[in-house]
């Protein structure tokens, strides 16, 4: 597996991605899943054999954003490879943290990666979700 920051060229794969888990897998209305932020965002991809598999971004003001894994890859650490990847990023910016709206069904998953839940569940995209922050 290869996991790095991503290059201009990638990103009609990181798009076809999110559209197939966001979109397709969780009903997340096509307007909402892509904005103007992606043009001004860090992307993290990772690829196994040559295929993207997982991405996820970092926003200017260091939130961690549309983090998506094939559904074929899920539970091969893909997402923690690419939430590192993210998290470095933020170093390198100076960012003391970085912060996440987590599904709450992946909790767990950011819990494990040193991530704490704040505030009340929300719906966004009509999906419970949780703020949750990581100090770096």
């Amino acid at each position: 597996m290869i996991v790095r920051l991503a290059e201009p060229a990638d990103m009609p794969a990181v798009f076809a991605l999110r559209y197939d888990v966001f979109v397709l897998g969780q009903d997340v209305p096509e307007d909402l899943e892509r904005d103007d932020l992606d043009a001004v965002s860090d992307h993290a991809v990772a690829f196994v054999d040559d295929v993207l598999v997982g991405t996820g971004r970092l926003l200017p003001d260091g939130t961690i954003g549309r983090m998506a894994v094939a559904a074929s890859q899920r539970g091969a650490g893909i997402g923690a490879q690419v939430l590192r990847q993210l998290e470095n990023r933020a170093r390198e910016r100076g960012l003391g943290s970085v912060e996440l709206h987590a599904q709450t069904h992946a909790k767990g998953f950011y819990e494990r990666a040193g991530y704490v839940p704040f505030g009340d569940v929300y719906l966004e995209a009509g999906i419970e979700h949780v703020s949750m922050r990581k100090t770096l």
